[in-house]
């Protein structure tokens, strides 16, 4: 049954973070200053949610990085217990999926707190002032439906905060495999 993400509040400022890439470089939230908009998107290899967006998921956000949106993919999840989402299975997942954004590794699980983030994948929209613009659903396509992988509702969501424009309501929320957190590491 998947797990449906946290509706954050929106206005809520993007946290504080610094974390290692999969190419070896620290990545923080800094690094993204002159960015008109950001995208948080709690991402992992093993995920049959992640796996049936991300060949779509990475050309889109390339597409939409031309317009002005930094990406950054983080996986939060306990590597001990799903192996297949430490550093080599995501290097895998990159090259499968095309990934040209940074991918980081949060393997204390703090980001994930921090940003409340409950699914993979979850999706967290900035604008330039990383208040949160934006939550939701990738498209209305799930694994079992057999519907078209799109990204509609996320590409909208980021046409419209790059155009300076509240994203309307009701976000609908992501959807997925929970967080693996640590042995007592799960958030109260």
């Amino acid at each position: 049954m998947p797990i449906p993400s946290h509706m954050v509040p929106l206005g809520t400022p993007a946290s504080d973070f610094s974390l290692p890439a999969l190419d070896g470089r620290t990545v923080s939230l800094g690094d993204f200053a002159a960015a008109p908009a950001l995208l948080v998107a709690f991402l992992c290899n093993h995920c049959p949610y992640v796996k049936h967006v991300e060949s779509t998921l990475g050309p889109l956000l390339d597409k939409l990085a031309d317009q002005g949106l930094a990406s950054v993919g983080i996986c939060s999840n306990d590597t001990d217990a799903y192996p297949d989402d430490g550093p080599e299975g995501l290097a895998e997942q990159v090259a499968r999926a095309g990934f040209t954004f940074p991918y980081l590794i949060d393997a204390t699980q703090e980001v994930a707190k921090a940003y409340r983030a409950a699914c993979t994948p979850d999706f967290f929209l900035f604008d330039a002032d990383r208040r949160l613009a934006w939550r939701g659903q990738f498209d209305e396509s799930r694994p079992s439906t057999g519907g078209p992988v799109t990204g509609d509702t996320l590409r909208e969501a980021v046409e419209l905060v790059l155009a300076g424009q509240p994203v309307p309501e009701p976000h609908q929320p992501s959807a997925g495999c929970g967080i693996k957190w640590k042995p007592g590491n799960s958030p109260a």
